[in-house]
């Protein structure tokens, strides 16, 4: 049973599948028949047995319908046989109509491909010519680029080039040559740019050769227009407005745009009205500035613009190494700095944000900075000072050019102050040649006039007033060398040569006449001051050129009121005015007469040692001579002499000049009895000595300086004459008791200094002999010397101990 059921199932499964077979298509087949052999075992046998049931099943269907439909076939296939002898005869009567009708067709398919072919190439032409009329206005406004362009009239070019881009280029924008024409033009622009910078470059290089040019001729117009102002306002006594500056001369144009002049200065007639314009050709600038921002690039051209010339500005400022050796060195430097500004003012008044005033003015600042540091390191090489004066109107012209063109100019006048330091410091310098030639050819003696004539010539070149000396008869001698006169007239020069550099300043007559007193105060307490310092300090000068010298200051001392009065004529300007400078004259002439006084001291000191040195005493004589040295008068005769050149000095000159030579004496003598390298003394040489003492105190009291009192200079020698008059008297007790006290007759005496002495007399007697046949005396005295030389001793001690 159960066997019956599974092959009920296997049949049932076949018949699926075979339907399946039939069914699907054949490339699915794969699945349906794998199914067969995943069955039971020898399944697919069965099925085939199946399969081969079935393909027999369909042939006989197949059979069966053939059979059914063979006769209709037979029909068919007898009637398509009686049809064929009609089909062919149809096909030759077809045949032969279709040959007559193709010979018939062949002009008219002759004619019509004529037509058509004419009628494309009618509509051909049409087309071209609406494309022509479409293209023609765009070849012919790139024909005008070309000529435009060929003919330097770049701004045409870019409004034609830009009613190309925007109007004509897109209505043929499909043509191939149109696309070329659309790539080409940015080349052009590009093109005209480069060709317009090109325009500038050479512009830029052409100012920057010739600025030198037009700023000498701003300059000079500046000079000629301050000069007829100061002329007008002279005559009619009014300030008048600043005109614009004229120029003589004709003016024609060079090739690189800068415009040459002609020197006319003999036309004075023909003025004509100039400014930069004439000058310069600022084409070159116009027209880049335009094509730059019509291409919109404006600012890269400010940008370049203002790099370049901040470069040449840079250039112009750089100064030649050896611009300080000659004033045209300068003239060009500044004459080059002003033709820079110039321009650069005219291209910030006619172009509208290519320079700004913010530019400019930073620009100036930098340029003023510039000038500054490179006058103030050039001006301190100059040592001329007409260089330095030549310098100093360079800026003021310079300055007034640029004020003028509202450049603010007050640093450079500040300037000017500094240089005028350096204008002094070089007067001072030239000065101080001329003084010391002066005092080197002076003769330091009175000058001798002979005549009223010589007299007035001399009081012509210095104020000299003298009752005495008016009084005296011709020829007579004026107390003052040749050197004081010349003196004051180079002092007035110098003045004449200060107020120079104080013209064209700006600056008040209070202010031009402070300038002027402090510049002679430094010729007078510095210059003038230093060269008689250094006259008075020469070795060779001597006590009768000292006296000269005194005598010349005292009188140009005297005449500094009269500078003073010069002054105050030149400047309108009272000494009596608040704030006003004095004159250091006075001090200068009485430090310089004080330092010769001190010479004169000094010197008669040296002359007196000189003398000294010329002793030579016997220390160990027995007996004086009788008579005093020959030195000494020697020395005595000359101090006679050399105090009555001393007639023509001040009483109180001379007088100290005699009591310093007394004193002086006085200590040299006592300091040869104390010498050292003295070990003994005789009473002889002591009484020797004395009467030289004696030859000093006659000469003090001889008067040889009128004007002492009565024995004051005796009183140079009184130490001396009281350490000699113990001595001689051998008065040692009343030195003794009376030491200390006020009325001591040795008051003056030292008790050191009397030890010296006694010392070197005690080493003395114990080698003299003299002595000898009187034991007892000699005895004695050694005895005295040395009770006194243990008193004095002691008083020294005390003295020693107290202090």
């Amino acid at each position: 049973m159960a066997e019956s059921s599974g092959s009920l199932e296997t049949v049932t499964e076949h018949e699926r599948i075979l339907q399946e077979i039939e069914s699907t298509d054949t490339a699915c087949l794969g699945p349906t028949l794998r199914s067969v052999y995943d069955d039971q075992p020898n399944a697919h046998q069965r099925f085939m047995e199946k399969l081969d049931a079935r393909i027999r099943n369909h042939d006989r269907e197949i059979e069966k319908m053939c059979n059914f439909h063979h006769q209709g076939f037979v029909e068919a296939i007898n009637e398509l046989l009686k049809v064929r002898a009609d089909a062919e005869k149809l096909k030759v009567q077809v045949t032969d109509t279709n040959r007559r009708l193709q010979d018939a067709g062949k002009e008219v398919i002759a004619k019509t491909e004529e037509s058509i072919r004419c009628r494309i190439q009618q509509r051909n032409i049409a087309t071209v010519i609406d494309k022509l009329q479409l293209c023609l206005p765009v070849l012919e406004m790139y024909s005008k680029l070309k000529e435009q362009i060929s003919g330097k009239r770049y701004y045409s070019a870019l409004k034609t080039m830009e009613q190309l881009e925007h109007i004509y280029l897109p209505k043929v924008s499909q043509y191939r040559f149109c696309q070329l024409m659309g790539e080409n033009l940015p080349k052009l622009r590009e093109e005209i740019k480069e060709i317009s910078m090109s325009g500038l470059k050479d512009f830029l290089e052409s100012i920057r050769k010739h600025s030198d040019k037009i700023g000498e001729t701003a300059m000079r117009q500046a000079q000629q227009q301050k000069t007829f102002q100061v002329a007008l306002h002279k005559k009619t006594n009014m300030n008048i407005k600043k005109n614009k500056y004229i120029l003589n001369g004709h003016i024609s144009e060079d090739k690189n745009g800068v415009k040459s002049k002609y020197d006319a200065a003999d036309e004075e007639t023909d003025e004509e009205v100039l400014n930069v314009q004439d000058l310069v050709d600022f084409s070159p600038v116009y027209r880049c500035l335009h094509i730059y921002s019509i291409l919109g690039d404006k600012e890269v051209f400010e940008n370049y613009y203002r790099k370049q010339r901040r470069k040449q500005a840079r250039l112009v400022l750089q100064p030649q190494s050896n611009m300080h050796e000659t004033v045209e060195g300068y003239r060009k430097y500044f004459s080059q700095i002003a033709g820079f500004f110039v321009v650069e003012d005219h291209i910030l008044h006619v172009t509208q944000g290519l320079v700004t005033g913010t530019y400019t003015t930073e620009l100036w600042n930098m340029a003023q900075s510039k000038i500054i540091a490179v006058l103030r390191t050039h001006s301190s090489y100059c040592t001329d000072p007409d260089l330095v004066l030549e310098l100093k109107n360079l800026i003021v012209v310079f300055a007034d050019t640029l004020q003028s063109f509202g450049f603010p100019v007050t640093r450079l006048f500040d300037l000017l102050f500094e240089v005028r330091d350096r204008y002094n410091e070089t007067l001072l310098k030239k000065w101080a040649g001329i003084f010391r030639t002066i005092f080197e050819a002076d003769n330091y003696s009175p000058i001798p006039v002979a005549n009223e004539e010589e007299y007035r010539n001399v009081i012509s070149k210095f104020p000299f007033q003298d009752t005495e000396t008016d009084k005296k008869p011709f020829p007579k001698k004026l107390p003052i060398s040749q050197s004081v006169p010349q003196i004051y007239s180079q002092v007035k020069e110098f003045i004449y040569a200060s107020l120079k550099f104080s013209e064209s300043l700006h600056r008040s007559s209070t202010e031009i006449d402070d300038m002027l007193r402090k510049s002679t105060n430094l010729l007078l307490t510095r210059t003038l001051s230093g060269n008689l310092q250094n006259v008075i300090k020469k070795p060779h000068i001597g006590l009768t050129e000292l006296v000269q010298i005194i005598i010349n200051t005292t009188h140009l001392e005297q005449a500094c009121k009269y500078l003073e009065e010069f002054i105050t004529n030149i400047t309108n300007i009272s000494p009596e005015t608040v704030h006003t400078t004095r004159l250091y004259g006075l001090s200068t002439f009485k430090d310089a007469r004080h330092s010769a006084e001190e010479e004169i001291y000094t010197k008669l000191n040296q002359k007196i040692d000189e003398f000294i040195q010329l002793a030579d005493y016997d220390w160990t004589m027995s007996e004086p001579d009788g008579r005093a040295s020959g030195y000494l008068m020697d020395l005595i005769n000359f101090l006679r002499s050399t105090f009555q050149v001393f007639t023509n000095l001040p009483g109180k000159v001379a007088q100290t000049a005699c009591m310093s030579a007394c004193k002086h004496l006085s200590t040299s003598l006592t300091q040869m009895l104390l010498d050292s390298d003295l070990k003994q003394i005789s009473m002889g040489a002591i009484q020797q000595f004395n009467l030289d003492v004696i030859q000093c105190e006659l000469f003090a009291s001889s008067d040889p300086v009128p004007g002492f009192q009565e024995d004051t200079l005796q009183l140079a020698f009184i130490d001396l004459r009281q350490l000699l008059d113990l001595f001689m008297v051998w008065d040692w007790s009343t030195y003794l008791a009376d030491y200390g006290q006020p009325t001591s007759k040795y008051l003056r005496v030292n008790p050191s200094t009397a030890l010296i002495l006694l010392e070197k007399m005690k080493d003395s007697s114990k080698k003299n002999n003299i002595f000898s046949q009187f034991r007892k005396n000699d005895r004695d005295k050694q005895k005295l010397m040395e009770t006194v030389v243990k008193q004095l001793r002691s008083l020294v001690n005390g003295m020693s101990q107290h202090s």
